[in-house]
């Protein structure tokens, strides 16, 4: 399950258990809203509560990753997994956007504020 905010600059999704495809294609669809209105947002993902993910998820989020490099300015994954952690640190070779992982979600949304301001 996923929760979700959205500012004027802003998506902030919260995985909550185990991340399916039906929740990425949510995402999706809050991402592509914005994007066909020439916008594009910071994203904020917080993956501290995510238990586990589809398989068809993974596939789905790797697809769309390469047809959106460019949809996002900067993006913070708040995690304590190393696992999630590395595997962002990957998904940043394929990506336009400025990744970086965070433990602390002050930390990212101050990070997330700075882009916005500069």
């Amino acid at each position: 399950m996923i929760t979700t905010d959205q500012t004027e600059s802003q998506l902030s999704v919260a995985v909550l258990g185990e991340f399916t495809l039906g929740d990425f294609q949510e995402f999706e669809d809050l991402v592509l809203g914005k994007v066909s209105r020439g916008d594009t947002p910071d994203l904020l993902f917080d993956l501290r509560e995510m238990a586990d993910f589809t398989v068809d998820m993974a596939w789905e989020e790797i697809k769309f990753s390469r047809q959106h490099a460019s949809d996002f300015r900067r993006i913070a994954v708040l995690t304590d997994s190393q696992w999630v952690a590395w595997s962002a640190w990957i998904e940043q070779l394929f990506l336009k956007s400025d990744v970086r992982v965070f433990a602390d979600e002050a930390e990212a949304r101050a990070w997330l504020a700075e882009g916005v301001a500069a």
